[in-house]
């Protein structure tokens, strides 16, 4: 059986299927008559619980770090609370409840007792309370839950959608691929997978209702296909074409420590996208030219808590030290869309993609951003910063950023604490608006880094997150192409220059357009950096203007695309 969806992360994996289900858990109300079984069914749900908190600890200050596996130690100590326990023991003991009920109940009157203290801190611990206990009541009730951080085979993964946390989980050994029923290109589960180069296909429709834990799926991830229960002369072919994909990442391999030069020596910048220091060693493996994109909210996302300026600080610390003169984009807190935090309280919103996020956020909540600002600012005396803006719609709203950057610098100083004089500072080009005012904006800033993952989503006036309108994601479209033009053509007469650091710059038909419309910087997920450097390497530049130039007159994100590939077939 063939199952079609979103081509999200390129490459090939054979393995057996794993289910990613959240149970739906049934608490019933029954009462129970024999005491001691229901005594005992609590006792070994909470010793499961700890058992299996211990191991995922373990994992987590291994693959991750020690900081990170503290937050376990917390969950720990609720599993173990002997307050829960004593309660619970009443509950079963003289009202009769099932432990499960007995449970729940004594859990839910803790998270209102935490929900209504005035402590920020306590109040926030209730998302901890509500993952311990959903573990204990799950064991309890003898429900399986798949934790991914406990896959110990390799498999490709199957579900309805991953969160961002969810795919930060995965470990590359096991989790070989993945296939979703929801979700985009540049959904950031599809981002991440890129990031970690493994093969993944979205927006699938209804797998989990076609597969079941164990079945043989091939994933193909370049053509958006996986094919379930395969012949063996399928397995055969497509174990040739994983073999091919190996060869030709030995080949790339020869590229890594070379500059990104085309046959008539014009040359660009390869950076990478990253979502933390973990992506380094990827980053350098890969030979990229710099961080073009470093997500700073993942930071917040993978956290408990508001991380503190000083936990930023040494963070973006780390960053730019192994990097060296090599330069490394910031982007300051891009949350909202798609994307919260479980610890802090955002306004829901009918169209959440055009609210309050990014920079609208930051300028809302400017103790959260000057506790950033501060960490980077301190941070640019180690290396060479760049900090990026993002969201940004109109000057009024860049200045007033650039007001308060101003002010934590001056800030630092009256604290005697050094600050770089040499750092840059950049938007974001993802709202139309800017890429027509380019103009005017590239007075006020170093550089420009076009974001085209909401920009097209946002010309194209179609949710990237929806598979409905999934059809309207078209980077090759002359309506993008004419806008990323304009953002270079007016950044070339201001004398800075422009970068990408969206999905487009990887993308092996859209990066000669890129190149001949005369971008100077692309930043792309590590594992594209070599194919795109192999790539340049035989193009000639002024043949690529004649190919934009051409593409700009066209009328359809396909004619383009056929036409690319027409032009430099066997190259691409």
């Amino acid at each position: 059986m063939r199952i079609k969806g979103i081509a999200a992360s390129n490459g090939i994996c054979i393995a057996k299927v794993y289910r990613l289900e959240k149970p739906v858990l049934h608490i019933s109300n029954d009462l129970i008559e024999n005491i001691q079984d229901e005594l005992l069914k609590l006792d070994n749900a909470i010793d499961e619980t700890v058992k299996t908190l211990k191991k995922i600890r373990e994992i987590t200050a291994s693959n991750i770090n020690e900081e990170n596996a503290l937050i376990f130690d917390a969950h720990i100590q609720i599993a173990n609370d002997p307050e829960i326990k004593k309660q619970c023991y009443d509950l079963i003991n003289i009202d009769k409840n099932n432990a499960a009920m007995a449970y729940n109940k004594v859990v839910l009157s803790f998270i209102l007792i935490f929900e209504s203290m005035d402590n920020k801190y306590m109040r926030e611990r209730v998302v901890d309370i509500k993952d311990v206990s959903n573990r204990v009541i799950t064991n309890i009730l003898g429900v399986t839950v798949n934790d991914l951080r406990l896959i110990d085979e390799e498999v490709i993964l199957v579900a309805h959608d991953l969160t961002p946390s969810d795919t930060a989980q995965l470990n590359r050994s096991f989790i070989k691929g993945f296939i979703t029923n929801i979700g985009g290109k540049t959904s950031h589960s599809a981002i991440m997978a890129r990031s970690m180069e493994i093969p993944a296909v979205v927006g699938s429709g209804d797998v989990m209702d076609i597969v079941q834990n164990g079945d043989l799926m091939i994933l193909d991830g370049t053509n958006g296909l996986a094919i379930l229960s395969p012949t063996d002369d399928l397995i055969s072919e497509y174990s040739i074409k994983i073999k091919t994909i190996e060869k030709d990442k030995i080949l790339n391999q020869k590229y890594k420590d070379l500059q990104t030069i085309t046959l008539d020596n014009h040359k660009v910048e390869l950076a990478a996208n990253i979502g933390s220091y973990k992506d380094i060693e990827n980053v350098i493996e890969q030979g990229a030219e710099g961080i073009g994109l470093y997500r700073t909210e993942f930071l917040y996302m993978n956290s408990n808590d508001f991380p503190t300026e000083e936990e930023q600080f040494l963070a973006y610390r780390k960053v730019l030290e192994v990097m060296g003169d090599k330069k490394v984009i910031i982007r300051t807190l891009d949350i909202g869309g798609d994307k919260d935090l479980s610890y802090m309280e955002i306004d829901n919103e009918l169209n959440p993609f055009l609210g309050v996020r990014a920079v609208r956020l930051c300028l809302q909540r400017k103790d959260l951003f000057k506790t950033q600002l501060r960490a980077l600012l301190r941070a640019s005396v180690y290396g060479n910063l760049h900090i990026m803006f993002p969201m940004v719609a109109t000057i009024s709203e860049l200045r007033e950023v650039k007001e308060f950057l101003h002010d934590c610098q001056t800030e630092l100083v009256s604290e005697k604490i050094e600050v770089s004089t040499t750092y840059k500072i950049g938007i974001m080009v993802e709202v139309p608006a800017v890429a027509i005012l380019a103009d005017k904006f590239a007075k006020e800033v170093d550089f420009f880094s076009i974001g085209t993952n909401d920009l097209i989503q946002y010309t194209m006036a179609a949710d990237r997150m929806n598979q409905k309108v999934s059809y309207l994601y078209q980077p090759y479209n002359p309506s993008i192409l004419r806008l990323v033009k304009m953002v270079i053509d007016a950044s070339k007469k201001q004398k800075i220059w422009t970068g990408m650091c969206g999905e487009m710059a990887g993308d092996i038909v859209a990066a000669p357009l890129l190149l001949g419309l005369g971008l100077d910087e692309f930043s792309m997920s590590p594992s594209s950096i070599l194919p795109i450097r192999r790539l340049f390497s035989t193009l000639n530049r002024k043949d690529m203007i004649a190919l934009a130039e051409k593409a700009l007159d066209m009328e359809s994100n396909h004619n383009v695309k056929e036409f690319v590939l027409k032009n430099l077939e066997g190259k691409i």
